[in-house]
Formats: C-alpha cells, structure tokens, sequence
C-alpha cells in the first residue's frame, strides 16, 4: 500500500441529525461536541442532531457544526487509525484538517470558523452575491469567459476548481448569471446555481479576509505534526505562519482541490479516508483518479468498515 491521505468536507455536506450517532457511541466524540457547546456559549449539538435545517444552513451555523462534526468522527478514527501521510480539507474543511495536523486546537479552531461564517455571510449584502457550479467546461475555457464577463461593476471568477468537469463560478449575481448564460452557449452541460448566502471564494470576499486575520491573531497557530495540503496553493504547508497566511488567502481565493488530490496522487498517495458527513469529496476524488482507494468515515458504522479495510 502506498501513502495515506485523510481528507475533510466543507459547505453543502451537512444535513440535520450529522454526528448524532457517533457521539451516541463514542466517549471521544460526545466530549467534542460538548467542549463546542461549552466554547459557542450555545447548543451547537442540538442544532446538529435535531435542526431545524434552516437554522444549521445559515453559514455561520454550518462552519462550526461542519467542523465539530467532522473533529468528532476524527477524534474516534485516530484512536484506532495509523497517521496518514497528508492532510487536507475542501474550504472549511481545511480547518478540520488542521486539527488533525495538530496546528490548531479545536476551541481555538470552532471560535476561529464561527466568526469566519459571520464574516463571510455580512462581507456581501444579500442578494448581491452568487455562486453556480458550471459542468462539462475545461478551465481555461471557463476562465477565459469570466475574464470577458467581468467588469468594473461586475465580478465573476473560478471559486471551486473539483475535478475534470467540474467547477464553481463566484461573484456578483449579475457577473454569474452573465457567465452562466455563455457557459452553456459555450457548451456546459449544466449550470446549476447554488443556494448559498454569499460569492465566496472570489475578490468580494477580501474584506472578510482581512477581519478574519484580526481573529487569527488572537489564536495559536502551531506548526503542523502532519503536512497540510492547502487549498490557495495545493502545496504542504507546516509552519505556522504560512497555515495563518493561508487561511487568510483562502477566504477570497480559489479552492484547488483537484490540483491538491493531484499533488497528493504525485507523492505516492493511493488511498483517501474522507472524515465528515457526506461523500461529496468522495466522489471528486473518484473523478480526478478512479483507480485511487477512497473510503469514508462518517457514522460507527462507516468508522468501523473503513478501519477493517484499512
């Protein structure tokens, strides 16, 4: 077997009832959802275990929850599990990644994503801002059409570049609705718009940056025990002030995942454990590599399948 590399999800994974059962069954997991709760000052698990769905899908709710989710199923997985080679999440979920990495504690880490939501949900008024998943175009392609799209008024850039096929537009709502439309004149087959609050990962989001290096500035950033593969570079980052650039950046710049999964692919790295809800990077992975080993954690159930095959 070649190199291990265990992997986070980010926005659009969670759904009401996510960690009920693994903090149900494990010692471990039931202890970080009630450190969360205790940090928050709120019932996070609650809102994780029992909803309501609209409540959990509000951004500043669903970063924490995400990630005290995804910190739960890991802190049981690690117990039982080796040490992967690499680390990496897919937007917020590089936060969960760092935690495992041992560069940030996990109160500092559900403070640090709570306010990261609320400042990406205030950066932009609602209702200005868009995001759309455009399929069947090649990257240059779609980056060349944003480019001709923008304007001094309008913005419209790559926010989520997945997998061959598969790539998430940012910006202003007129900008993406612009880019839509000449995607598919171009030959997308699909262009699905996605019901988020705001046009993360593109320039309008800067300003929610530069307020979440002031949060940052008040947590411990430590090197990390294991190589982060970050999502502004698709490159391993240990030290701790490159992570604390980085997270930064990334508020406002483009999530390379699939560059990151290649990266990995290149060092060796034959199998894949996603921990969280979900199997959306399950499935991206499988589309950038279908030969690579993907296995997922994401309830007892899956915990323990996956420690058996592994």
């Amino acid at each position: 077997m070649g190199k291990r590399a265990y992997v986070f999800p980010g926005q659009g994974s969670q759904s009401v009832g996510m960690g009920r059962a693994i903090a149900d069954n494990s010692r471990l997991a039931k202890g970080v959802f009630a450190e969360a709760d205790e940090v928050l000052d709120f019932p996070l698990s609650a809102l994780c275990f029992e909803g309501p769905e609209e409540e959990l899908n509000l951004t500043e709710n669903t970063q924490p929850a995400l990630l005290t989710t995804s910190v739960a199923l890991w802190k049981e997985f690690e117990a039982h599990a080796p040490e992967p080679d690499y680390v990496a999440g897919h937007s917020l979920g590089e936060y969960s990644a760092l935690v495992a990495a041992g560069s940030l504690a996990f109160a500092d880490a559900v403070r640090v994503v709570r306010a990261r939501g609320q400042l990406m949900a205030a950066a932009v008024p609602a209702g200005n801002g868009a995001m759309a998943a455009v399929l069947g175009l090649d990257r240059e392609t779609l980056e060349t059409l944003c480019r001709d799209v923008s304007t001094e008024r309008e913005t419209v850039e790559l926010a989520n570049l997945n997998c061959p096929g598969q790539i998430v537009i940012s910006g202003s709502s007129a900008g993406v609705k612009a880019a839509a439309e000449r995607a598919r004149k171009a030959g997308a087959r699909r262009v699905v718009p996605l019901a988020v609050s705001g046009p993360f990962h593109s320039s309008l989001m800067k300003p929610a940056g530069e307020r979440l290096q002031k949060v940052l500035e008040g947590v411990r950033v430590q090197s990390a025990r294991i190589p982060v593969v970050a999502n502004v570079c698709a490159c391993p980052l240990r030290s701790g002030d490159d992570i604390e650039r980085a997270l930064v950046r990334q508020v406002a710049a483009p999530v390379l995942w699939e560059d990151s999964v290649r990266w990995m692919l290149e060092q060796g790295v034959d199998t894949f454990v996603e921990i969280g809800p979900g199997r959306v990077l399950s499935g991206l992975i499988r589309k950038i590599d279908r030969k690579a080993n993907v296995y997922h954690v994401g309830d007892p159930e899956s915990l323990e399948k996956t420690l058996r095959l592994l």
